[in-house]
């Protein structure tokens, strides 16, 4: 199989222009003639649904929350990133290229990349005209904040609530187009299996979560906008049910899943307490423009700590390792992810971990709170202010920039976090790995459209902060409404796609067979606890750090889970009818595909690079080490439950030099 990436001829800056310019355009009476299904309804799919709405595409959008606003977009915290250059710091369309190309390390495409640039800066524009409402500065202009691998500041943000504030304004276009009936909404309705008609993407079979009733839904073309699949791993910050079936139903139809193996590892996560955890909770990550990361220089005092004989406050200042300012000086604390998670590793595998697993770091807010409590001080004209109103003066300070950080943070773990430095640990995010998508965003499957976390296209091997939302907005309201019509261009003759076919007659049957036999099993084990089973194995062979041995344990690991599923368990209550463990089971049992196929994928890439760490192939100095001369390409997996096919999409960099990422 060919993979046609279809990136347009010319010099980088001017493809999007131009194609845009040239490209096929759909009439509009030819565009109230055609149906689209749009899959998630978060950054991603609510943009997207109501921008195609708004031009005048029928639109059917379908959610498993109960509101489109529960989408996990809601969570982002930190921020989202332009190239505004409002702090005129040097910033520009190629610096934040660059910084994406390089922050991936080189393992996206240059293309997708530069549009995402480009429209950067008119989704700040569009979320303002939304009322989103944005930090500014004194003067009234939006503020700005850095974020990990860059020396520029190109954050915006609404104080730790960016997701939120940014979902409300996708959610309040989107329910303009509800209203309108330009766009039909489902929510409560989980997508199960792709209809294929033709060899084209033309519909969905869906499940109704409250009646436990099986659908049929057409249209001309199907875009899947469903996130990421970090909850492979069980443990991560992502909300408890996202999931990877939406896509992994596209994969078994033919769609090829690229990067699988590429994980995000997130730096600042509160770090895991116990057994009996399900979920992980993300501080974010602009929290590290401020906080100061830190261990004990020694083993005895990170005992100490760890069992309640001394506090951090303790530790004097100069018995403390700074290791991110000491490895890194250029960016200090301000590294990329990938670089931040695997220093606190080698901080806490040389036993310096500060939480009683040994799993923990510091995250000391004291150095900002003195510097801005004097400049405050200096501001108001107190003279010589007391150490105690220095004090209260910058945790105002503070306050106001991470106010609703700090207090999720003091009540989740009891601490507060003005009097005491944070505790944090590494923990899995975001998944830089996705559908395969070409320049348009159109899988492999003609007609079906991946958008969003659920694509691979613009993050490489690490995604930089702040840079999630940036792409979700993008694809949705500013690419995939241009690029969609380069298909649906060639389907204004083809008449309404009817759910009589026989397609959709075998693709309802094969799911209600699907979920009859798993019914059928009626095993002893409960569908968490294989949940939790391949979390671990995940964890342990696919996570952190890798190598070819435990891959292959890992991977057979997996498969022997997956026959035990099928032998041993057991849901409860009946198909036809509210059953949240039935929701469950199918979406775990996608997850176990999932994860023998990340094993495998971590496996074929022999190299180590962003988020994938392979222990086989590090520098004198413990850093990752790209091999460009074999692994520059994407890893695109066609799924066969016994050999998956691998692809690959070769990578070619003709306006960045390709070199070893250094933050020193």
């Amino acid at each position: 199989m060919k993979l046609e990436a279809r990136i347009p001829e010319g010099n980088l800056s001017d493809k999007w222009k131009k194609y845009r310019g040239s490209m096929n355009l759909v009439a509009p009476n030819n565009k109230r003639r055609l149906d689209v299904i749009v899959v998630g309804t978060g950054l991603a799919g609510a943009s997207a649904a109501a921008t195609l709405g708004e031009l005048g595409y029928n639109v059917k959008a379908f959610t498993f929350h109960d509101s489109p606003r529960r989408a996990h977009s809601i969570a982002a915290q930190g921020g989202i990133n332009a190239a505004k250059n409002y702090q005129n710091d040097g910033d520009s369309v190629y610096r934040l290229f660059y910084d994406t190309i390089k922050g991936g390390d080189y393992r996206s495409r240059e293309a997708n990349v530069h549009r995402l640039a480009e429209c950067s800066t008119e989704i700040i524009d569009q979320a303002v005209a939304q009322g989103v409402p944005f930090a500014r500065e004194y003067g009234g202009l939006l503020a700005n904040r850095s974020f990990g691998g860059v020396q520029v500041s190109r954050t915006f943000y609404a104080r730790g609530q960016t997701g939120q504030q940014l979902l409300i304004g996708a959610y309040q276009s989107l329910s303009r187009q509800i209203a309108t009936g330009q766009v039909e909404m489902y929510n409560r309705h989980e997508m199960l299996d792709l209809v294929m008609i033709d060899g084209k993407a033309r519909g969905i079979i869906t499940r109704n979560l409250l009646t436990g009733e099986i659908d049929r839904h057409a249209a001309h073309c199907v875009v899947l906008a469903t996130g990421g699949y970090g909850n492979v791993f069980y443990l991560s910050t992502n909300a408890m049910g996202s999931n990877v079936s939406a896509a992994w139903r596209a994969v078994k139809k033919g769609a090829l899943m690229a990067n699988p193996c590429f994980t995000q590892i997130h730096p600042t996560c509160i770090p895991v307490s116990g057994e009996y955890q399900s979920k992980l909770t993300l501080m974010s990550e602009s929290l590290r423009n401020d906080g100061r990361v830190w261990v004990p220089k020694t083993e005895e005092d990170a005992i100490a700590i760890r069992e309640g004989r001394k506090t951090a406050l303790d530790i004097a200042e100069e018995d403390r390792d700074y290791y991110l300012e000491r490895r890194y000086p250029a960016f200090g604390n301000l590294v990329p992810r990938d670089v931040a998670s695997r220093a606190a590793k080698v901080a806490t595998d040389e036993n310096k971990g500060v939480v009683k697993t040994g799993l923990g770091v510091f995250l000391d807010f004291a150095a900002a709170i003195e510097r801005y409590g004097k400049a405050e001080a200096l501001t108001k004209g107190i003279q010589n202010p007391s150490k105690e109103k220095v004090t209260e003066l910058g945790e105002q300070v503070v306050s106001q920039k991470y106010g609703n950080l700090f207090q999720m943070y003091e009540k989740i773990t009891g601490e507060n976090p003005y009097k005491m430095p944070m505790k944090i640990y590494p923990a899995v995010h975001y998944t830089m790995g996705g559908l395969w998508v070409d320049y348009n965003l159109q899988t492999n499957v003609p007609g079906l459209f991946a958008v969003g976390e659920a694509n691979f296209s613009d993050h490489g091997a690490n995604r930089l902060g702040a840079s999630a939302l940036m792409q979700g907005l993008a694809d949705g309201y500013f690419v995939l409404p241009y690029t969609i019509g380069q298909f649906l261009s060639e389907e204004i003759r083809s008449p309404k796609i009817s759910t009589d076919s026989a397609e959709f007659e075998a693709a309802e049957k094969a799911t209600k067979d699907r979920l009859k036999s798993l019914f059928d099993i009626k095993g002893n084990q409960s569908v968490e606890s294989f949940h939790r089973r391949l979390g671990k194995i995940m964890w342990e062979y696919c996570g952190m750090s890798r190598n070819a041995e435990g891959l292959k344990k890992g991977r057979q690991m997996i498969r022997d889970l997956k026959q035990e599923f099928y032998s041993d368990v057991f849901i409860p209550g009946e198909e036809n009818e509210f059953n949240p463990e039935l929701e469950k089971a199918t979406r775990v049992i996608d997850f176990i595909e999932l994860g023998e196929l990340m094993m495998l994928d971590a496996l074929e890439r022999n190299e180590s690079c962003g988020g994938h760490f392979r222990e086989e192939y590090r520098t004198e100095e413990g850093e990752a080490m790209r091999n460009d001369q074999d692994y520059t390409f994407v890893s695109a997996w066609e799924w066969d439950d016994d050999n998956p096919v691998l692809h690959k999409e070769e990578l070619n960099f003709e306006n960045v030099e390709l070199k070893t990422r250094s933050y020193k």
